[in-house]
């Protein structure tokens, strides 16, 4: 296959406020050089307004969901909905925060997109291409968390839930499509490597009569790290970019607040003006692994 430049976003719930100052700063520079893309979760929701061209869209979608008191509801944590109403997504699209999908889908015309979706039969990662009638819903799908939303979402027959399960640092992927050339936007600190955390040790219990779905759980995190330890230490003959928190981010997936929301967009902002200066200036080093650190940084307030 062609070798092409790819940018490939991480997920990570709230902390995607990061991602959005990064691709808002993007925007403002008409930074697209990408031929190919990869979203996982909320990285795909982002991707999907950047896409758009819609400038502070998916941040002010965010700063809203922090705040409505509709999205999440704790009376619903037994519900078949969650206490986190994923489907409220697709209300948000299509109404406050519309996606205008008509120019999405005109920038995806000269690229390849996927979203990262995990099969809920299989616990494999499913790479799903959005199109005009599925683009809302191969969002959800990647976004859709165990115990926390509804849990799976279908698209064309499949039944799936978050990508972040089964793909959720999909460089590996990108490089076996012929990607020489790699940009990836991170929510977590470049070095930080996981351990199973509880609610994935609780939910690989849960599933344990599906062996390939609890494995999802059993090894997230160790699939996590072997990313990492990729990324940090990639082939001579691929290039590495990484764009990443110097510290952990304010929001997380299940905590956040208005303001720390903010706090991470304008961190994220500042660190996508400091990757443009960096390749504008500096040009490009194909030899060396470069990273944006937050070195004599003060993040705006």
């Amino acid at each position: 296959m062609n070798k092409k430049k790819t940018l490939v976003v991480e997920g990570g719930g709230f902390r995607t406020a990061f991602t959005a100052g990064v691709l808002d700063a993007f925007m403002v520079a008409n930074y697209v050089p990408f031929e190919r893309m990869i979203g996982v979760s909320g990285g795909a929701l982002a991707l999907s307004y950047f896409l758009s061209g819609q400038y502070r869209t998916y941040y002010s979608a965010m700063k809203h969901l922090s705040k409505d008191a509709h999205f999440i509801k704790w009376n619903r944590v037994l519900s078949p909905e969650g206490y986190m109403d994923i489907e409220y997504l697709r209300k948000m699209a299509q109404t406050t925060f519309k996606f205008d999908i008509e120019k999405a889908l005109d920038a995806k015309s000269s690229r390849e997109l996927w979203f990262v979706a995990t099969n809920k039969k299989t616990g494999e990662a499913e790479f799903l291409e959005p199109n005009e009638s599925t683009w809302v819903d191969c969002v959800i799908a990647s976004s859709t968390l165990p115990f926390v939303t509804k849990g799976a979402h279908q698209v064309e027959g499949k039944v799936l839930m978050d990508g972040g399960w089964s793909d959720p640092l999909p460089v590996k992927k990108a490089i076996e499509l012929g990607t020489e050339d790699l940009l990836i936007i991170r929510t977590n600190p470049r070095d930080i490597e996981l351990t199973q955390s509880w609610p994935d040790y609780f939910a690989s219990i849960y599933y344990r009569d599906n062996a390939e779905f609890s494995a999802c759980f059993t090894d997230n995190y160790d699939r996590y790290n072997h990313a990492v330890r990729f990324l940090n230490n990639p082939p001579e003959d691929i290039s590495v970019h990484q764009i990443a928190p110097a510290k952990y981010l304010e929001s997380s997936t299940y905590s956040y607040s208005k303001s720390s929301v903010g706090n991470d967009y304008r961190y994220g902002l500042d660190m996508g003006m400091q990757y443009l200066m960096q390749i504008q200036w500096k040009g490009k080093n194909h030899s060396e692994v470069s990273v944006v650190s937050e070195q004599n940084l003060i993040c705006p307030s």
